[in-house]
């Protein structure tokens, strides 16, 4: 056990940790867009608020819930200490430090969108989960179609979305690259794969908004 945490502990495992708790969160994205996506029937929301009920009164659901909020605040910490960790190590080696001469501007957006993901997270689950979850709102669907139907709201999504594909995109194959998987000749395909939850995932994510917004808000309305 003391080997495991003193590797966990580690510069090596950290990123580790960080590459399989990032693939794991990349996984829930598919769930949550899948469930999401209910929000696009002509049904005045009944599927999606049914689904929301589910996901809300399954023990089981709830159980890995709690594990899923654990593995966040360990992508988040761990990433915390590994860019802290970096910037330490960068001081000691330079004694003027200069930030575009020691740092990839990669490595520099990774960190702001990084940080940006995490207030839209924090925005996200103030403005549904603590409803659905915390308050008791039974009808989760009317929340979401009123809230997209506020401008504000659309673009501040729309925006998230394109900051969250960009962290996607290279926080994907950074994660495959540090387990060693991104070889020539899985290369292909691990690319393949990175389109489809840097771009696809984003895109499916953004109709919903957009729909609500210009054409679901007024057909949702009518059959409340």
């Amino acid at each position: 056990m003391n080997a495991f945490f003193a590797f966990i502990n580690s510069s090596v495992g950290k990123k580790i940790l960080m590459s399989l708790t990032g693939i794991f969160l990349c996984t829930f994205l598919v769930e949550h867009l899948a469930g999401n996506l209910l929000l696009l029937k002509k049904d005045g929301g009944e599927a999606f608020d049914a689904y929301a009920h589910f996901m809300g009164g399954n023990p089981i659901v709830r159980t890995l819930e709690i594990g899923l909020f654990a593995i966040i605040l360990i992508h988040i910490i761990n990433g915390t200490f590994i860019w802290f960790s970096n910037r330490r190590a960068r001081d000691k080696r330079y004694a003027s430090y200069k930030l575009e001469e020691n740092t990839t501007f990669q490595s520099r957006m990774m960190a702001v969108s990084a940080s940006l993901v995490f207030v839209f997270l924090v925005v996200h689950l103030a403005k549904f989960w603590v409803p659905a979850r915390i308050l008791g709102e039974q009808n989760l669907s009317s929340l979401v179609y009123a809230t997209f139907r506020q401008t504000f709201f659309v673009v501040f999504y729309l925006v998230a979305l394109v900051v969250l594909s960009y962290h996607l995109r290279h926080g994907f194959q950074s994660a495959f690259q540090t387990l060693g998987w991104k070889t020539k000749r899985y290369g292909g395909l691990i690319e393949f794969i990175a389109v489809l939850f840097w771009l696809v995932i984003p895109i499916g994510f953004a109709i919903i908004p957009l729909y609500i917004y210009f054409y679901g808000g007024s057909a949702v309305a009518m059959m409340r």
